[in-house]
């Protein structure tokens, strides 16, 4: 077994509970974590015998681009997909996801969801 890892995904998206950051979006980060069986690309050094981290980030990028309220909502979407797309070659699935600068009144780098499943 191996681990992939695709860590700090940039996105603009536009998700939040506000209507502005509906509207105005903002950055977000995503980290992704992976396990799945990495023995059959070892030995073949053939992309078919390993989850594709294109595949992986676009399946990231189109939830990403679905307008949401909650972070929770958007995590919980992308995991969902990974599991239909990728069904007995991923587990133990875990995705952050930060929002960068939020409106909440005051300096505050981020605020993050990490869900794992």
């Amino acid at each position: 077994m191996g681990t992939i890892e695709l860590e700090q995904m940039e996105f603009f998206s536009y998700h939040g509970c506000y209507e502005q950051e509906q509207v105005v979006g903002n950055y977000f980060l995503v980290d992704l974590k992976f396990t799945t069986d990495c023995n059959p690309a070892v030995k073949s050094d053939c992309l078919a015998d390993t989850v594709s981290y294109l595949d992986v980030y676009n399946l990231v990028k189109q939830e990403m681009a679905k307008k949401s309220k909650l972070l929770e909502h958007v995590a919980g979407r992308i995991l969902d997909r990974l599991y239909s797309q990728f069904p007995e070659r991923i587990s133990d699935v875990t995705i952050k996801i930060r929002k960068m600068n939020p409106p909440l009144g005051g300096k505050l780098n981020n605020v993050s969801v990490t869900l794992t499943l």
